[in-house]
């Protein structure tokens, strides 16, 4: 629904959507967000109801504004549990024994793999001392191969199944902001299927040892995922082809 006010500078728009941590085969809530725009000044990206100009209500004032009210108890009053909650990862990861290639089957889309097109893949492996590197591949569009080096440490003790990871070179590694969370939030007993995420769920893999999967296995991973609070429409599939 959309509501605008010929004499204002912002365009209010209002999206009812699923709520996170519900798939397109479950039932769903809804929410709404209300995201101002700046019809004269683009560079403003976000806003608040607040930030509505008065002149938008100068015919029927209150209804408006108590619709709006409405709206935004609605949204707070149907979060689900598992996105209302922090994201869990798993009790403890075995490093070792995660080394190796894993296929990414699936992804939150993102923008520094905006150029991958399919083949993506992660190899793993153990240094000295108890870093891992990390070596990132993808097809691109014209058929050449992306290539990504980086370094990964462990977040707490030897079975934490938090790690953090940088692409950064090393003598940025002192700097914070180059690590990125890479937190193992569900991985079977045999260490062949893994979703990887952060605490904000803005990002979400699903890797294998393989580069297909078996669909029981990753439907009752999706469904553990959507428990978890991801909003897996969200959700795109990675081509992998030999």
């Amino acid at each position: 629904m959309h509501t605008l006010c010929p004499k204002c500078k912002y365009h209010a728009i209002i999206e009812l959507e699923h709520l996170p941590g519900t798939s397109a085969h479950q039932g769903s809530t809804s929410r709404s967000n209300l995201v101002p725009v700046l019809e004269q000044d683009p560079t403003i990206l976000q806003g608040t109801f607040s930030q509505l100009e008065p002149t938008c209500m100068h015919t029927r004032p209150i209804a408006p504004f108590l619709y709006l009210c409405s709206m935004a108890a609605l949204a707070m009053g149907a979060a689900t549990d598992g996105a209302a909650q922090p994201l869990a990862t798993i009790e403890t990861l075995d490093v070792p024994r995660y080394m190796g290639t894993w296929y990414e089957i699936a992804k939150f889309p993102n923008w520094f793999q905006k150029k991958c097109v399919g083949n993506t893949k992660a190899e793993y492996s153990l240094e000295t001392g108890g870093k891992v590197t990390v070596i990132n591949r993808c097809k691109l569009e014209d058929g050449d191969i992306s290539e990504a080096i980086g370094r990964a440490r462990q977040v707490g003790t030897a079975t934490s199944p938090k790690l953090e990871v940088r692409f950064a070179p090393s003598w940025l590694s002192f700097i914070p902001a180059v690590w990125g969370d890479y937190w193992v939030i569900d991985l079977d007993s045999e260490y062949k299927l893994v979703a990887i995420s952060e605490p904000t769920r803005q990002y979400l893999w699903v890797l294998s040892r393989t580069p297909k999967v078996n669909k029981a296995s990753y439907d009752a991973l999706l469904d553990r995922l959507g428990k978890k609070g991801f909003d897996l429409r969200n959700l795109e599939a990675t081509p992998q082809k030999d």
